[in-house]
Parts: structure tokens; C-alpha cells; sequence
């Protein structure tokens, strides 16, 4: 029997479907007024204003990510529309993002850029280990990107990008620690010196970490050490350079299955080491006025995963993007039409080593693409722009894909009213491991097809008394042809393989989000997002897609008490969601229903001084019992204590 949901999610629903959408266009933390003119850099391939472009956008500036507290970027994407978080276990444990009922590895995931994607973890970004040491603000594009970004851009864009220097010189350190032997460390250091800046910042967060079997009692513990650096100089009036890179290593602790009597979650001394490595070098230079925009630029990236059981190595995998890029931007009519040309080579290599039991699991592994796009928009009467791009990828394994997209906004005249919409055609190619197989109980199909997707959105912003209070609707619907399953059963092999499923997956839903200014030390904003994705099955008939919830919520209340001391309350809702339990042999795998949740939080801060804040943190206030992976328990009520010192000249 399905439960019904409970009074305090039901209070979140109602908080969130009485208000709409805003983002999208963020209202101004001083001014309390929503700043249209606000500039997105991931949207096209030149930075475009929020109000001329017909993506659904959502913006998480750098207040956002002070007044929650959040040690990890994935406990603030949790509030974004249209996004899902499923994490198995305490800090540190697997982070999958769905976005619009889409794959996991359908979501591009940039870090200044850098594509950043794990070839090695089925082309996923594991949100486990991206701590807020160093991010300035984060950028969410939902729709079809991939005639911008090309495959991976299946279901939307995160762009992740980190603090520059504006400041003659600026210092901060901070300490925290709490529940589950949490301890999160870190600094700040940047300067900008005449046309030069720097920032360079680090975190060093670990926890002692919590039983996330459903027996036993051993604690998995976690480590993460951060580097990140942003650096820039401006030789010329017109020519700009800048250098970006962040590093991040550690270990977690993990749990092992019992594949023998319960299928589930138990005690081992099981241990994953990892290290990411993310670089890009890039000049920019402005000829004509401004008018003609030329960018070059090397991104790196770079990914190692190495897991031990009792202390011994049971196999390792490292995968390296290589991308060169050109970008140029020619404008006329005073702004008013521009055209866009990029250019772009990207090499994969991905190596994997494993003990040899059957099979051989050592291999090594390439692919290249070159690609070349074109975009061109347009402002016409100043209310209505235009946006059109197609993209061309030479992959020197997979057939040439052919990708488009439009888009539109359009703010009619002497009102506070704008509409948008926007159509596109997106790719995913196979990853090494449905191709080549990894270890020795998972084969490759190297005869797998890409993925695509077409998909559109429509919707309205509204804005009311003066800017402080936006409302919005979008409606969105994909269909996604050639999905991969990964978990098919080879009876001849006695492995499992990977194959395209016939039929078309389709997802469909609305998003609703608000953002009010109450009064000058009071603001409000929320989300609710409701999902219908489903897949065919084996047998040709339509089933909900795994970990997609119909219904996710979030409200966030934000008040400035004084001068001094400010107080965040946030609630998300998580719906039910349907999981996989896979039974010790030869029982078969089954479908299991996930209970809904209701998570309350608490985040309070005091400037004891001009330099001196003191803050806290209180998560799942009303301890719930629940879990985002089938037989991994979740923590319950936790609290965190801390102290920030800043030095700005």
C-alpha cells in the first residue's frame, strides 16, 4: 500500500504550487529588486543576458552558497527545479544527479568550463567529492544542449564557476565541526594588483563518518582535500589571459553486499581512493570596438579511482579529457545581431587494471572528436530575441551526429511579462565500460549506438510589485530513442552486458518556482517539480523510470533578524520513487518503492565583528528515517558549529 504523503510535505506543496517560477531572474540581496540584466556565460557561446535567452535558467550565487552553509555543491543543487539528488550513504558516499527524469550521465557537468564528466564512472560527475572551497557562483541550464556542448548534454548544463579577486588583497579562514566527526577546514587568499588578480583557496574536509548498513555497526569514514586556483592578467586593453585548476583527493569508506543471504548493505572493509585534476588555460581577445570576440583555450581534465578491500587493491581506472577550443563572436546592428563560430578537438583515453579471474579486465581505451558549431541571435524591437545553433561532431567511433537547437524570449511590451521557449536535439555516446566492459562480470557491446534525445520547454515569468516577487510556470517533455540499458544478462557469457532498449523513453513534467522579497530583511523562494518518466521494459510496456521522484519540493525562508545576525530555514520534499533490489542468486531482481521524505534545515549566522563571523548549521532538524538508495540508510539529525575570519583591503 502506497503512503500518503505526510502533513508537513503536504505544507511544502502547497507553499511552493501557490507560487511559480523565478530563477531564473534573481532578485538582488541589497536592492531587493530581481536583476534582469544579470549575465549568464553558459547559455551560448558568448555571454548573454538572463531576460534574451529561452532556457530555463537557474542562478546560485555566492550568497545562496554562504547563507546555507554547505560544505558540498550537492546539497545546494537539491533545491534546484528539476534536478534529483540520490546519495547511498553518510558524507562522501556515491552522489548521482538526475535532471528532468534523465540519466545521470546525462547532465554536462563544467568546472570553469572544463568538462569534467568521469569516463571511468559511465561518463557520471560523482557529486560526492565537489566541496564549495572556492565557487563562486553555479549556473544550471535545463533543455537539450548539445548543440553547444555536444554529447553528455542530454538533459542540461551545470556550469561550476570558481571566485576571482576584485579586492587589492583578500584573506579568510574558516573551522567547523560537528555530528558524524565532521571537521571542515579551509582558507581564501587572492590579490588584484593592476590589470593582474589572483585566488587561491583550499578545503580539507573529513568525517568520521556513520553506520549506513541496515546491520552492524562499523562507521565508514571520509577524507577530501581541495585546491583551488583562479588566476588572471591583462597584458593589453584587449587581450586577457587566465589560468584556472583545481585538484581534489581523498578516500571514503564504503559498504560491501552480501550477496549471499540478503542481496543488502553490509559491514566490510571496503575503501576507494580518488583524485580529480581539473586545468584550463585561455586567452581573450577584443578587436573592433568590442565587436569581434576571439577566445582559445586548453581544458584538461582529469580522473583516478582506485578500490581496496581489506587493504588490497581490487582494481583502478583513470580516464583524461584533452580539449582544444576557438571561439569567435562578431556583432552588429549595436549589439543587436550576433554570430558565433567554435571549433574544437577533443581526445578520451581511458586505462582500467583489475585482477584477472576470468576474463581479462586490463585494457586501454581512446576515442577522438572534432567538432565545429555555429550559433547566431538576434534582439528584435528590443522585447523579442531569437537563438538558433546546430553543431557537427566528427567521432572517430560512433557515426557523425547532427545537433540543433532554438530558443526564444519575448517580454511583452509595457508589461512585466515574459514567455520563452526553446527546441533541441541532443547525443549521448556509449562510455568505455558499455563498450569494452569492466572487471570481469561485466562484458562490452561494442556494437552500441548513441542515445538521442529531442526535447523542448515552454514557459512564463511573471514579475509583480516592482520586482519583488517573481512567478513563473515552464512545462517540459523529451524523448530519449537507442537508451542504453547496462544491466542486461548474458546467459551464454553468465555476465551482464549492455544494449540498446527498442522503444522511445519519454519524460515529461512541470516546474514551478517563486521568489519574493517580503519585506527588507525578509525574502522567501521555492520549487516544485513534477516528473512522469517513464522506459519500456522487456516486455514492451511503459514502467517508471528508477529513482525519478513525481514530486520534489523546496522552500527556503531567509531573514536578516539585524544588522548582525541572519537565519536560513529550508524544507525539501522527496516524493516516492521506485528502486532496484537484486536478490543473492538465483533469485530475480525486483522493484522496490522508496518512501517520500521530508528534510528540514537550519542555518544561522553572527558577525561577532567586522572580520569575525560565527555561524551554525542544523541538518534534518525533524531526524527522519529514510533512504535515497534502496538499503542504504541515510543520517539522522545533525548539527555543525563554525567560525569564519576575513581580511579585505
Amino acid at each position: 500500500m502506497k503512503k500518503r504523503p505526510s502533513a508537513s510535505c503536504l505544507a511544502l506543496l502547497v507553499i511552493s504550487c501557490a507560487s511559480a517560477q523565478a530563477t531564473e531572474t534573481a532578485i538582488d540581496a541589497e536592492t531587493g529588486k530581481n536583476n534582469l540584466q544579470e549575465v549568464v556565460v553558459t547559455a551560448s557561446l558568448a555571454p548573454v543576458q538572463l531576460q534574451q535567452t529561452g532556457n530555463a535558467i537557474h542562478v546560485i550565487s555566492a550568497r545562496d552558497i554562504e547563507t546555507s552553509g554547505a560544505a558540498v555543491v550537492s546539497d545546494l543543487l537539491r533545491d534546484v527545479p528539476g534536478v534529483a539528488i540520490n546519495r547511498s550513504g553518510p558524507l562522501g558516499s556515491t552522489t548521482q544527479l538526475r535532471m528532468r527524469g534523465a540519466e545521470g550521465n546525462h547532465v554536462l557537468v563544467l568546472v570553469d568550463g572544463v568538462e569534467v564528466n568521469d569516463g571511468g564512472q559511465a561518463d557520471e560527475f560523482n557529486w560526492a567529492h565537489m566541496s564549495t572551497a572556492g565557487i563562486e557562483r553555479i549556473e544550471v541550464v535545463r533543455g537539450a544542449q548539445s548543440a553547444l556542448w555536444g554529447s553528455d548534454a542530454v538533459a542540461g548544463v551545470i556550469n561550476i564557476i570558481t571566485r576571482q579577486t576584485e579586492e587589492p588583497f583578500q584573506a579568510q579562514v574558516f573551522s567547523e565541526g560537528g555530528s558524524h566527526g565532521i571537521n571542515h577546514t579551509g582558507f581564501t587568499l587572492g590579490a588584484s594588483v593592476g590589470t593582474a588578480h589572483f585566488n587561491l583557496s583550499g578545503s580539507h574536509l573529513s568525517s568520521d563518518g556513520d553506520n549506513i548498513s541496515r546491520s552492524g555497526s562499523e562507521d565508514d569514514g571520509y577524507r577530501n582535500s581541495t585546491l583551488n586556483l583562479n588566476a588572471g592578467w591583462r597584458p593589453l586593453d584587449n587581450l586577457g589571459l587566465s589560468l584556472t585548476a583545481r585538484q581534489t583527493e581523498g578516500e571514503n569508506e564504503f559498504d560491501g553486499i552480501d550477496d549471499l543471504i540478503t542481496g543488502l548493505p553490509e559491514d566490510g572493509d571496503l575503501e576507494s581512493d580518488f583524485r580529480q585534476r581539473f586545468i584550463r588555460a585561455q586567452a581573450d581577445l577584443s578587436l573592433l570596438d568590442d565587436r569581434w570576440q576571439h577566445r582559445v583555450a586548453l581544458a584538461v581534465s582529469r580522473h583516478n579511482n582506485e578500490n581496496y578491500t581489506d587493504g588490497e587493491s581490487t582494481g583502478s581506472n583513470a580516464t583524461r579529457k584533452k580539449q582544444y577550443s576557438y571561439i569567435t563572436s562578431f556583432s552588429w546592428d549595436e549589439q543587436a545581431q550576433r554570430l558565433s563560430l567554435l571549433l574544437e578537438r577533443e581526445t578520451e583515453d581511458f586505462r582500467q587494471r583489475g585482477p584477472i579471474l576470468f576474463g581479462d579486465p586490463n585494457q586501454n581505451q581512446s576515442r577522438e572528436t572534432d567538432s565545429v558549431a555555429l550559433e547566431y541571435r538576434v534582439v528584435l524591437w528590443d522585447d523579442l530575441t531569437l537563438g538558433a545553433s546546430v553543431r557537427h561532431d566528427d567521432n572517430s567511433e560512433f557515426q557523425n551526429a547532427y545537433t540543433r537547437r532554438f530558443d526564444a524570449s519575448y517580454r511583452i511590451p509595457e508589461s512585466a511579462t515574459r514567455l520563452r521557449a526553446s527546441w533541441g536535439t541532443a547525443v549521448k555516446n556509449p562510455t568505455f565500460s558499455e563498450r569494452f566492459g569492466f572487471y570481469t562480470n561485466f562484458i562490452g557491446n561494442p556494437d552500441l549506438r548513441p542515445e538521442k534525445s529531442t526535447s523542448w520547454d515552454m514557459g512564463v515569468d511573471q514579475s509583480l510589485f516592482d520586482g519583488r516577487l517573481m512567478l513563473g510556470l515552464t512545462y517540459f517533455r523529451a524523448r530519449l530513442e537507442n537508451e542504453i540499458n547496462g544491466f542486461v544478462y548474458d546467459p551464454v557469457a553468465f555476465a551482464f552486458t549492455a544494449e540498446n532498449v527498442d522503444g522511445n523513453s519519454d519524460r515529461q513534467g512541470v516546474e514551478l518556482t517563486f521568489d519574493a522579497s517580503l519585506t527588507q530583511t525578509l525574502s522567501l523562494k521555492g520549487s516544485y517539480t513534477y516528473t512522469d518518466a517513464t522506459e519500456p521494459n522487456s516486455g514492451g510496456r511503459d514502467v517508471d523510470e528508477l529513482r525519478r521522484p513525481r514530486h520534489l519540493g523546496s522552500t527556503t525562508l531567509n531573514w536578516q533578524v539585524a544588522e548582525r545576525l541572519n537565519i536560513v530555514l529550508n524544507a525539501q520534499y522527496n516524493g516516492h520513487q521506485d528502486d532496484q533490489y537484486f536478490p543473492p542468486w538465483p533469485q530475480p531482481s525486483a522493484r522496490v518503492e522508496l518512501d517520500d521524505y521530508t528534510l528540514v534545515n537550519l542555518s544561522a549566522q553572527y558577525q561577532a565583528s567586522k572580520s569575525l563571523t560565527v555561524y551554525t548549521r542544523l541538518e534534518n532538524l525533524l531526524d527522519e528515517d529514510y533512504e535515497e538508495v534502496f538499503g542504504y540508510e541515510s543520517l539522522g539529525f545533525g548539527a555543525m558549529v563554525g567560525v569564519r575570519y576575513s581580511f579585505n583591503q
